[in-house]
């Protein structure tokens, strides 16, 4: 039988009286691309920091492929990457020799072709013999996930890894994740842009004060509580707001429905009702949508 990438059995974390994991229980399987969402606060980096061995829980137990983060620890942080939510660097080396320190620390020498490939995918191969301090806030993010990388982990977490960073290194960034995920890698994702957990993530998991609320795939997520959107901008925005609507900026207003059928009718009752009808838009599920009403039912 296959183990987990990852397998977190109720566990649970406080600080003085605040409830940062409140009994966690999660699986993520061998080659999966897993978003972990939630707002600030929710618990995400406490998990992250757990299975990276840097926060003892207070209960449970986590495991890395089969092996627990507290009493196999050396096999357990071997078989994981993290790229932190922080700008963690030293100043005092070029990005080569960090990237080379880093792979000294998992007892590996000579990985210089592997850490070529990883400048190279990252577009860090000009930046190589350039000190960490010169480098802006966007290359100095490419570097803490060539760090991540350089000793192959099959089991990949990336904790808000395109925070502050411009398109195109998103873009490229991406891309070379998902060559690593269809090469087998476990990836976990945190982020707060929702169009790229959405995109990329096939089953997500969302936090609230420490608890998973929702678990499940992505398009079931969108199913299960997504709704479609009607927007209109009306000359009378109260009259229409009456009607079941939510009243948004500029004279617009927002009406959810389930399918397209129900959209003849929203339309014939704001006519019947005076409001003055002049443009309107249709808008599809998202997971912005979803994380918005699980959070509110949560």
């Amino acid at each position: 039988m296959t183990v987990p990438a990852i397998r977190v059995r109720a566990v649970t974390k406080q600080y003085g009286t605040l409830n940062a994991l409140g009994g966690v229980d999660l699986e993520v399987g061998q080659g999966e691309f897993f978003g972990l969402l939630g707002p600030n606060g929710a618990g995400k980096t406490t998990l992250i920091s757990a299975l990276a061995g840097l926060v003892r829980p207070d209960g449970g137990s986590l495991e890395i492929m089969g092996h627990d983060v507290v009493g196999d620890y050396r096999n357990a942080r071997r078989n994981l990457g993290v790229v932190p939510q922080e700008l963690v660097f030293d100043p005092f080396f070029s990005v080569r020799e960090l990237l080379r320190i880093q792979s000294g620390y998992f007892g590996i020498r000579g990985n210089d072709d592997w850490i070529d490939e990883i400048l190279a995918s990252l577009d860090l191969t000009h930046k190589a013999g350039a000190n960490m301090r010169s480098l802006s806030g966007g290359m100095k993010r490419r570097v803490l996930v060539a760090q991540a990388l350089v000793h192959r982990p099959p089991v990949i977490v990336l904790d808000e890894p395109t925070a502050g960073v411009d398109v195109e290194l998103r873009q490229g960034l991406w891309q070379f994740v998902r060559k690593l995920n269809q090469a087998g890698h476990t990836i976990v994702l945190t982020t707060h842009y929702l169009e790229e957990a959405e995109s990329l993530c096939g089953r997500i998991a969302m936090l609230k004060a420490g608890r998973v609320v929702a678990l499940d795939t992505t398009d079931n997520l969108l199913r299960r509580f997504a709704t479609h959107s009607l927007r209109v901008s009306v000359d009378r925005v109260d009259t229409a707001a009456a009607l079941g609507g939510r009243a948004a900026e500029d004279g617009w207003v927002e009406f959810a429905f389930d399918g397209y059928a129900d959209v003849e009718g929203l339309l014939a009752r704001l006519r019947e009702s005076g409001a003055g009808l002049r443009e309107i838009q249709l808008g599809a599920p998202d997971l912005e949508r979803v994380f918005v009403e699980v959070m509110h039912r949560a």
